[in-house]
């Protein structure tokens, strides 16, 4: 295959399979409903920090639902079938695409229902969808590379959670340091700055895995 074609084709594939597992993308938004309805219950509309922190928070845990099963899902054999008629860097860089879209979905929709539930207290409401979008592409890379390290290694829960909490870690509270702009009148010094180090660690988390996954896909 040649490196469009097959992108493509694992991009259907991988889009196919959720239109038929259709129980699992369901239960990502029933999961998503709930939480911030439980929130909605405890807490009612929370002041601007403790809403924009709980909105990361539940957005970090969505993306574990959502992304971290791409590669638990797909079993050996098909791995071996895969390696027959495609590359490594073909392959990741279709479950890195198809997982940025799946995830950027879900964040929109959790901010649709955090506002409807909790509240709008933004002020640059375009600009806070900007920075979702930008922080549900970030989380979703970030899972995708160590979700494709922990399924080769064989021992999925506990190398996700080792591997990502000193990774996951400094991205969401710079994650939360940008959005905290969308709340303020005017915009932070520095804002241009934090953009530009979230965008870096994203393309260094995109070469990390086109450089790494091809080491792991021989096993």
């Amino acid at each position: 295959m040649k490196n469009k074609n097959a992108i493509r084709a694992l991009l259907q594939k991988d889009l196919l399979l959720e239109l038929r597992q259709q129980y699992t993308f369901y239960g990502i938004i029933l999961y998503v409903v709930t939480t911030i309805f439980v929130v909605y219950l405890s807490m009612g509309q929370p002041e601007d920090y403790v809403w924009n922190g709980l909105f990361w928070i539940i957005q970090l845990f969505v993306c574990v639902n959502a992304v971290a099963k791409s590669f638990l899902q797909e079993s050996g054999g098909r791995m071996l079938y895969f390696y027959s008629i495609t590359s490594a860097k073909d392959f990741v860089l279709a479950k890195l695409i198809f997982n940025v879209g799946l995830m950027l979905i879900m964040s929109l929709l959790s901010l649709a229902v955090f506002t409807l539930l909790l509240g709008n207290p933004l002020t640059h409401a375009l600009l806070f969808v900007g920075i979702v979008c930008l922080g549900g592409i970030s989380l979703s890379l970030v899972f995708t590379f160590l979700a494709a390290i922990a399924a080769k290694a064989q021992q999925n829960a506990a190398m996700m959670a080792i591997m990502g909490f000193p990774l996951i870690i400094p991205q969401l509270l710079l994650l939360m340091k940008i959005s905290a702009t969308g709340f303020s009148s005017v915009v932070q010094g520095g804002f241009i700055q934090m953009v530009g180090m979230l965008i870096g660690l994203d393309i260094l988390v995109v070469a990390l895995a086109l450089i790494l996954f091809p080491f792991l896909w021989k096993d």
